[in-house]
């Protein structure tokens, strides 16, 4: 039994406000070709547009709604929309008044204008939205939208109920949430499916190895050699006594091996910060300018016949937000040749781009905050990336904007580098407008650029989710599409971070590695997910970018 019938079944739903025992779907959708959707959480209720349900009332979870068309500029788009009910039933229509809802041709629908659930749905970009229930006799039938209409309506789905309560479920407006893409619930086709992985941390506090790390952990890299992975995570090691701000100052970078991505063992400390705090607000000298070590991401340098690594030191302010301030990108390799030099030990070999004249307004106080080198062609590319933007230079070195993460490119001829900014086209905004983070970038069988990235905390009215974007020539990418993993993972996060990289296993699953928050612990864990590739849709991508 389904949920909705569960719920209409149970004495739980009748306190929650629903009076009758059962549901009635919509039975089939003829909207120039739009479909119907199941209307969860994630889902797409418009069609020609990316906004999603941001959060559901119980009972509407798992109805049958019907997708109503968007103008490209977000309004309601005239026309008619035909369905059919294969019984008498009440069609409930989210609405963000009565209003929107009495402008509609209802037909030989009976609109019952007392609300059936009030603020019991939240969709990105669209104002605080209350449910209205609309009788209809068994049949076809035929809703129209006017020209000018005003509002939004939703079709969340249809029920046998004859009473409602009307309710609050107390569902925040989605206004001020930006719209975007989630896959498998867009109606773009997927290129990932989300088949599964760990529904508790596989590194988490208390496991072996995780000995004096006091935060947890947060970004990095994971490669897999052979039949073995290895992982190089941000240690937010911290310090006994200390709060937990200080775990992200006294940080270390270190090495796990895995045979499976769920079973980790500890190797070694390949880097350990100084955690000092900064004597000058300025990027000064008499800074301790190797404070904090965060995101190694590690490269086998053919040439060389050596792994060489890629990691960031920031200077630690106190006072001053971002606390992490003037990052700089040293390089490092390893000093055993061959691949099985990628535990080290590392010896320091300069830094390849730091803040200079050359810095651009968008990297703000905390770039350069990220890189991630690869090859196209003959020509290499560095994602960098820069947080708390300033607006003027004048701003130098305390100001910026605290909402917003960046990300750019730099270009080497070589991967020794040094990397110079890529001035010109950046910051790189067609991937999200304001926030990308930590990008790790792969290739797909097809040839295809990938790279995925940490897509920002709900808290800044961001996705929460790990997402990804495509590139034919890595240098243009496209808007970000989002994965929610909480569909075959159980949630046992509240805020997620950083993928540690797509990892080819195969029948094209990848393996993703991710660190995430839960907000009742201190520590950190790291998570694990499978995906597939749709191969189909991978080779439809190409041809149209």
């Amino acid at each position: 039994m389904n949920k909705i019938k569960q719920l209409l079944l149970s004495v739980a739903a009748l306190a929650m406000g629903l009076t009758a025992s059962a549901s009635s779907h919509l039975k089939s959708v003829a909207v120039q070709g739009e479909k119907s959707y199941c209307t969860t959480l994630y889902a797409n209720p418009f069609s020609g547009s990316n906004r999603s349900v941001l959060h559901i009332a119980t009972e509407l979870d798992g109805l049958q709604g019907l997708r109503l068309p968007l103008t490209a500029e977000g309004t309601m788009q005239a026309g008619e929309v035909s369905f059919t009910l294969d019984r008498t039933a009440n069609l409930l229509v989210a609405a963000t008044s009565l209003e929107a809802v009495k402008q509609l041709g209802l037909g030989l629908g009976r609109l019952n204008e007392q609300p059936a659930l009030n603020n019991a749905l939240s969709v990105t970009e669209v104002a605080a939205l209350n449910v209205y229930a609309v009788r209809y006799p068994r049949g076809k039938h035929t809703l129209t939208i006017p020209e000018n209409a005003t509002g939004h309506v939703i079709v969340v789905g249809a029920t046998s109920l004859t009473k409602f309560s009307g309710r609050d479920a107390a569902l925040a407006s989605g206004e001020d949430y930006p719209a975007f893409v989630i896959e498998g619930f867009s109606e773009l086709p997927a290129l990932f499916e989300i088949i599964g992985g760990q529904d508790d941390p596989v590194v988490n506090e208390g496991m072996p190895g995780t000995e004096g790390i006091q935060g947890g952990f947060e970004g990095g890299q994971m490669i897999k050699l052979g039949d073995t992975y290895h992982m190089f995570p941000t240690e937010r090691a911290g310090e006994i006594g200390m709060p937990a701000y200080y775990d992200r100052i006294k940080t270390r970078i270190g090495h796990w091996t895995s045979k499976d991505a769920i079973h980790w063992e500890r190797q070694s400390t390949l880097y350990q910060s100084s955690g000092k705090y900064a004597v000058s607000h300025y990027d000064h000298p008499m800074n301790d300018r190797r404070a904090a070590i965060w995101s190694y991401m590690p490269i086998f340098n053919k040439e060389k016949n050596r792994w060489q690594g890629h990691y960031l030191a920031y200077t630690c302010d106190f006072d001053v937000a971002p606390n992490h301030s003037f990052g700089r990108i040293w390089r490092c390799e390893s000093e055993v040749e061959g691949i099985e030099g990628i535990g080290g030990p590392y010896r320091d070999c300069g830094i390849v781009i730091e803040p200079g004249l050359d810095s651009q307004l968008w990297e703000g106080r905390q770039g350069v905050a990220s890189f991630f080198p690869y090859q196209v062609g003959e020509k290499w590319y560095g994602f960098i990336s820069g947080a708390y933007p300033y607006e003027t230079k004048e701003d130098y070195p305390f100001g910026g904007k605290p909402t917003k993460w960046y990300v750019g490119l730099a270009e080497s001829d070589n991967l020794e580098g040094p990397f110079v900014r890529m001035k010109e086209i950046n910051p790189i905004t067609s991937i999200h407008p304001r926030f990308v983070e930590n990008p790790i970038v792969s290739q797909l069988p097809n040839g295809l650029y990938i790279a995925v990235f940490d897509g920002g905390p709900e808290w800044l009215k961001l996705p929460n989710m790990i997402a990804y974007t495509l590139s034919k020539d890595g240098v243009n990418w496209t808007e970000a599409h989002y994965l929610p993993i909480d569909t075959k993972v159980k949630k046992w996060w509240h805020t997620m971070r950083t993928p540690l990289g797509l990892i080819p296993e195969g029948n094209d699953i990848y393996t993703i590695v991710y660190a995430a928050i839960n907000n009742n612990m201190r520590f950190h864990p790291m998570g694990m997910v499978q995906v597939k590739l749709n191969r189909e849709v991978l080779d439809e991508i190409k041809n149209n970018l």
